[in-house]
């Protein structure tokens, strides 16, 4: 009975309703045509089941109210009448089909039994009387659910008056008439009580404002009562999210752990609605106290593979071992190890019976194995040429190849073979064997300088993760007379060992001597290579070699690069660490350091350094910023957005957002490069986070309109973070009207953004649009290196990599693979200084985000084992109802399998069941005991 949306509601009192039934007595016919929905229908109008309802309501209430005065009614009656009108109200709102109708009929004396509700009790206090206020303060509450004035919380007060009345009666020892808060609660419905946590969280704030403290229980004793019978009733039906809003709302979310009602049934919908909820938390203490909520419900339902998630996510790595000797189940203890492994913890399982099989498995030393059967199983094991990538055959106007041929002799270009090195690492990486390297070593010596350097290196890359045959390759190398081919050796042992644990330790063993040796180029190679090797091992020996390195003063144009590279270095293998010692060097250095070796092209690494040392760390990274800010020269500007952006990243901060919008805003023409740094940071901070990620999009349409050159150039990157390994069609699209912009720069920046976009998809429509680039820019050398690098990474690992560094289901972020992508796209701020120039090794970085795709089903001795999985597109459904689809579009595919971005799966049999709760990377299956296979009809 809602009022119209344009029309002031009527106002129902006892005299209007007593007018119209007056006006009803002497026109009957003229009532029957009732054209104001506020009046309820005429009795004529009514079903006989309703009319006798309505009647029985109104002398219940009329004889509740005395309305003739007569002695005969005493409080015994009173209460009666009020029983059968509450009797039919709580039948009545336990459907949520309609609205109920005693609420329609009520609705006109709702004034009236709140003007006598305020008489009752005004000439004696007895135990009758007192409940008989209670109980018609209880129907009070419920009618002012949809009469009551919005601001005013009528229900609730009606609700913590009638507790009040409760707890006198309780007092005065009558205990027939008291009813539980519980009953009284519950009794009535859904919908009343989600209108009265509605209620009760703004009474709570409104108490906060007026100065009570937030941590006193006493100040909310009354309403706290109330949720202790709101959030379990919520929780037993099914209300879970409602539940744990209204805890939230009253900042009392560790009550949660106390309730009876949370069980093996619904622990994982309440779970999942916190770590999704934590996303939603804008101060950095709210959201580690909800992800501490949501880890001890996990921690207590002894799902110890999900709490570590958790732990993880908080960054929390004290709760690794705490985790580890609890657990009991050596299967589970595996899968933690391999999420670990994913995540490249370092961590060292000590005490354990199978102590030395979960090193192995974290150190990663089967990872090679178990990639390159993969290969094999989809059968992609033979080797790749950069020709085969470029199909230069199929260029419209012949392509190089042609033109070449056309006109006699083929000329190397130097640029040209130094492309072909990548793309020929990065398509075979992981693979053991390529055409180029591994064959002789004729390809080596068709480079030069700091192109053998990168030529020598990517043996590291096509050797990855194997690190006993990759150093039997690479041992030659290191003894070579050339320098820069021993550098590229030292590289080499780096890139091979990235993420993967040896004994033997070889890449500390091997590059020590070149960090304190005389040779610039060694140690540009050695400080890259420990960075790339040891990212997120937090290893106190390799800092204790990189520091010195940072403090050297010495004056000299190489000694700013070795400064910058080895602070680089050390934010990789303390990434997320927030380790002092670095933090305070770093710091140190750029305030020491003079103005012309801040002007360096390089000193922007020094600041990802100090950045990715807070890398998610949120505020623990402020007192690093206010000793930035006190430096005078322009890159103290830099430094601030980097390490701010870098502190919040993934946390999808809005707060942080606008702040970057706002140093977007100003029109600089030079020393902008803090801007660049701020659109990049946009991404950074929505990153993994959809809505925020829509808005960031919609932002850098208006960045490139209204915004000058540098903000400008640094937008494709910035549309590359925010779709690593994902080449989104609308994305794509953008980029590519981008990679033809006349501003050199900003095409340079979206042909390599695309490559970063679509990176270990093979993706056919990219593939073709960068052929179309090599030829559209067939006469500018260094569009066509940015092409072929984009090509390399859209190919990479021949489609069976990805450098996302979201995992788990897009729960954890991983920080060394974040690093390393952050690390090519602010090289990309100075393309003409970095890649273009003598620093292109720095793309080596991308090895530690680099990560197979696949999902393979092992045994309980991880030997394989195929089963059915169905792979689609990803499902929210967090909050809700019933056991909804988690995924759409789905395909039935055996294992091993190939996942992209935004994809998930899942068991496609109830033959096994999965250790862990995600099925990515490699999962251990084991028999389901309650499997019952189908009988099959036996032929006749």
């Amino acid at each position: 009975m809602a009022p119209k949306s344009n029309e002031k509601p009527v106002e129902l009192t006892a005299e209007t309703e007593s007018k119209k039934a007056d006006d009803g007595k002497t026109n009957s016919k003229k009532s029957k045509k009732n054209d104001n929905p506020d009046i309820i229908e005429d009795d004529n109008a009514m079903s006989e089941e309703d009319r006798e309802l309505k009647e029985r309501l109104e002398t219940c209430v009329s004889t509740l109210i005395n309305e003739k005065s007569e002695a005969s009614v005493t409080t015994q009656i009173r209460l009666k009448a009020l029983d059968v009108i509450v009797t039919e109200l709580r039948s009545a709102t336990s459907s949520m089909t309609s609205v109920p109708k005693p609420l329609k009929f009520l609705r006109p004396k709702y004034e009236t039994l709140k003007e006598y509700y305020g008489t009752i009790g005004d000439t004696e206090e007895s135990s009758e009387v007192v409940f008989l206020r209670a109980r018609l303060g209880d129907v009070l509450a419920v009618l002012a659910m949809t009469l009551g004035k919005h601001d005013e919380r009528e229900s609730l007060n009606f609700k913590l008056k009638g507790a009040k009345d409760y707890e006198s009666l309780a007092k005065m020892g009558d205990t027939t008439t008291a009813t539980t808060d519980d009953n009284n609660l519950g009794s009535w419905g859904h919908e009343f009580i989600r209108s009265l946590a509605g209620e009760i969280g703004q009474e709570y704030n409104a108490r906060v404002l007026a100065g009570a403290d937030p941590d006193d229980d006493a100040a909310f004793a009354d309403l706290l009562g109330m949720v202790d019978v709101i959030v379990p009733f919520n929780v037993e039906h099914n209300a879970e999210a409602e539940a744990i809003d209204l805890l939230i709302e009253v900042q009392r979310l560790k009550n949660v752990l106390k309730l009876d009602s949370i069980d093996e049934k619904n622990y994982k919908r309440v779970c999942l609605y916190l770590i999704k909820t934590a996303d939603f938390m804008s101060d950095p203490d709210d959201y580690t106290e909800i992800l501490e909520a949501a880890y001890e419900l996990f921690h207590k339902q002894s799902q110890y593979f999900d709490a570590l998630r958790v732990a993880l996510r908080m960054g929390n790595e004290e709760a690794i071992p705490d985790l580890m000797s609890q657990c009991s189940d050596p299967l589970m203890k595996k899968q933690m190890c391999f999420l670990l492994a994913r995540h490249r913890i370092n961590f060292e399982v000590e005490g354990d019976d199978d102590e030395e099989e979960l090193n192995e498995i974290i150190g990663n030393e089967k990872l090679s194995e178990e990639f390159l059967k993969v290969a094999q199983d989809l059968d992609v094991t033979e080797a790749k040429t950069p020709e085969d990538i470029y199909k230069s055959h199929l260029a419209e106007t012949g392509g190089f190849s042609r033109r070449r041929e056309a006109g006699g002799a083929v000329v190397d270009s130097a640029r040209a073979n130094l492309a072909s090195t990548y793309v020929n690492a990065f398509v075979n990486a992981g693979f053991g064997h390529d055409k180029l390297m591994t064959p002789d070593n004729e390809w080596l010596y068709k480079n030069k300088d700091h192109g053998m350097m990168a030529a020598s290196a990517s043996l590291g890359l096509i050797q990855l993760w194997n690190v006993e045959e990759g150093l039997a390759r690479i041992d030659k190398f290191l003894y070579s007379s050339e320098e820069y081919v021993k550098a590229g050796a030292a590289l080499a042992v780096g890139i091979l060992s990235s993420g993967v644990r040896n004994d033997a330790d070889p890449t500390l063993a091997l590059l020590d001597e070149h960090i304190n040796g005389d040779s610039h180029i060694m140690k540009c190679a050695a400080c890259t290579g420990l960075g790339i090797a040891y990212a997120g091992s937090a290893r106190e020996d390799v800092m204790e070699l990189l520091l010195p390195l940072v403090e050297q003063d010495n004056s000299g144009p190489n000694t700013m690069l070795e400064v910058s590279l080895a602070g680089l270095a050390l934010g990789m293998i303390y990434v997320g660490k927030c380790d002092d010692a670095v933090g305070g060097t770093i710091v140190q250095r750029l305030m020491e350091a003079s103005d012309e070796e801040l002007d360096h092209s390089h000193a922007i690494f020094l600041c990802l350094g100090l950045g990715l040392l807070f890398l998610g760390r949120m505020e623990k990274a402020e007192a690093m910023l206010e000793a930035l800010r006190t430096i005078e020269h322009k890159i103290s500007k830099t430094a601030v957005i980097v390490l701010d952006t870098c502190a919040y990243a993934g946390s999808g901060n809005v707060l942080q957002v606008q702040e970057m919008l706002h140093q977007c805003s100003e029109h600089l023409e030079e020393d902008a490069q803090h801007q660049m740094a701020a659109v990049v940071g946009i991404s950074l901070i929505t990153m993994g986070e959809e809505v925020g990620s829509e808005m960031a999009l919609r932002s850098f349409e208006h960045l490139l309109h209204y915004c000058e050159l540098p903000v400008k150039r640094a937008v494709p990157l910035a549309l590359g973070v925010l779709n690593i390994s994902n080449p989104d069609f609308s994305v794509i699209d953008q980029l590519s009207r981008l990679s033809h912009d006349p501003d050199t720069e900003i095409s340079q920046n979206a042909i390599l953004a695309m490559g970063l976009t679509s990176a270990g998809t093979n993706n056919s429509r990219v593939a073709g649009l960068l052929r179309q680039l090599s030829e559209f820019y067939s006469k500018e050398a260094g569009h066509v290196f940015c092409v072929r690098i984009a090509q390399a990474m859209l190919h990479m690992g021949k489609g069976l990599m990805t450098l996302s560094p979201f995992h788990s289901d897009k729960m954890l972020t991983c920080g060394p693979a974040l690093g390393g992508v952050l690390t090519l796209i602010y090289s990309c701020f100075d393309l003409k200084s970095t890649l273009l120039d003598k620093s292109h090794y720095l793309i080596y970085y991308l090895t530690c985000a680099m990560n197979p795709r696949m999902l393979i089903t092992v045994n309980e001795d991880l030997s394989w084992r195929p089963v059915t999985v169905r792979v689609g597109q990803a499902v929210e459904t967090v909050g809700q109802a019933g056991k909804p689809k988690t995924i759409t579009g789905f395909q039935t595919h055996t294992t091993p399998v190939l996942i992209s971005s935004g994809e998930r799966a899942e068991l496609g049999t109830e033959e096994v069941l999965s250790v862990s709760s995600v099925l990515e990377g490699i999962v251990i299956v084991k028999d389901n005991p309650d499997y019952e296979a189908p009988e099959t009809d036996e032929k006749k």
